[in-house]
């Protein structure tokens, strides 16, 4: 059987493994790219229907193009998004192969390199990146049995509120994605209970400025690592119909009611944790923490951008938070579907080398393994904040490039030719 020869392979075709691939040839370093389904698979299939770019269209993108279809501070369809990597992949020639799954990657024993075995043959390469990006298996805690009279999905599989049967909906988790699927069920007129747990909850435009701006001029985006203690709070922000702040105040003075994290399930009935006030009051002073370092900033560098006092503007404190639920009948508050919007793990199973802790994650520094040839893209946090986001990850891929480039040239030096 032949073997294919490359110098890097890169593993995925996301954002993550089209950037990885424009700094792979700005070095001149000969590289392929798999993909087991269609370029930036996930933002057509793994996202529900009405789904925006939780940025505007002037931050999340490669420096190299703009959003053809969408303004600069409009906020791009799933779809678009999806059209906007192939496009750029094929700007920029990206040597991809869709349709090929990456089953099995080992180290070369006594010579350079690695063997991968894939659904279309063997590939032997120099280096490998693992572009396969944050959102691979979608994670449903077990809490509720899968035999449970209710309808149980991950967001992963929420596609509109059509696809529902009829019947109240409870979603479990609070980030964008939460946050924006209950906002849209109750929009088409559902029950709707809102599980919150740990959150920030930035400002989605302030003084007349977006979030992702506020983030940069204040330098939070380079923020090099997590604060200890908040590795599970999620960000609520959405770019839904024309962008808007997540206000969970808000949402219940329209109906919703809101729930503590939830905690556990006995005959039909969940149980809930005595923290949502705490989770609101968190949440609420991340985004006035915000509002202050933005106000702070405006007079220190003497802007003229407009005040805003309506951003301070307090809903009161909704039934469900003055008399916050503990236990629900499932039945009783006529729930028919929940939906868990509680994030996913990664799967390096494919990767037979020594890269990884002994909880499974990469060990790192900036995407580059400790073991030598070994590369990741696409890490929450990889190198920054942004490192998640389209055009953080256009950035990471630039180190993790030049580092292979660097490690190329010595493994290509020859004394003899000078």
């Amino acid at each position: 059987m032949s073997v294919e020869k490359i110098d890097t392979l890169v593993v995925g075709a996301g954002q993550a493994g089209i950037a990885m691939s424009e700094h792979l040839s700005n070095n001149g370093i000969p590289h392929l790219v798999l993909e087991k389904e269609r370029v930036a698979e996930r933002w057509r299939s793994g996202r529900w229907d009405s789904l925006v770019a939780n940025g505007p269209a002037w931050h999340d993108r490669f420096p190299g193009m703009e959003f053809s279809q969408t303004s600069a501070d409009g906020f791009a369809p799933k779809e678009q998004v999806a059209d906007y990597l192939n496009d750029y992949a094929k700007m920029i020639d990206a040597p991809v192969k869709a349709g090929v799954e990456v089953l099995k990657a080992t180290r070369n024993v006594g010579r350079p390199g690695f063997t991968v075995d894939t659904s279309q043959g063997v590939i032997e390469a120099n280096n490998i990146v693992a572009a396969t990006g944050a959102f691979q298996h979608p994670v449903i805690p077990p809490v509720v049995p899968s035999d449970a009279d209710v309808k149980q999905m991950h967001s992963f599989d929420y596609r509109n509120p059509n696809q529902l049967v009829d019947g109240a909906v409870m979603v479990v988790g609070a980030g964008s994605s939460g946050a924006q699927i209950a906002d849209e069920l109750q929009r088409a007129g559902r029950r709707v209970y809102l599980s919150i747990g740990p959150h920030d909850r930035p400002p989605r435009s302030y003084r007349g400025r977006d979030f992702c701006w506020w983030l940069g001029v204040l330098g939070l985006w380079d923020v090099a690592e997590m604060v200890p203690g908040t590795e599970h709070v999620t960000i609520a922000v959405s770019g839904a119909y024309g962008g808007k702040t997540m206000n969970f105040r808000e949402l219940a003075e329209q109906g919703m009611t809101l729930l503590g994290l939830t905690k556990s399930y006995n005959a039909g009935k969940l149980t809930f944790a005595d923290d949502l006030l705490a989770n609101i009051a968190s949440g609420d002073a991340n985004y006035l923490k915000m509002l202050d370092d933005a106000d702070a900033y405006v007079e220190r560098n003497g802007l003229d951008l407009p005040e805003e006092p309506e951003a301070r503007r307090v809903y009161a404190d909704p039934d469900s938070m003055s008399n916050p639920v503990r236990e629900l009948d499932l039945a009783e508050a006529k729930i028919t579907t929940i939906i868990w919007a509680t994030g996913f793990r990664q799967d390096f199973g494919w990767m037979k080398v020594d890269a990884f802790d002994e909880k499974g994650a990469p060990k790192h520094q900036r995407g580059v393994s400790a073991e030598p040839g070994i590369h990741f893209l696409g890490l929450p946090w990889q190198s920054r904040r942004g490192s998640s986001f389209i055009w953080g990850v256009w950035h990471d891929a630039k180190h993790v490039a030049d580092q292979i480039a660097n490690q190329r040239r010595y493994r290509l030096y020859n004394p003899l030719e000078g």
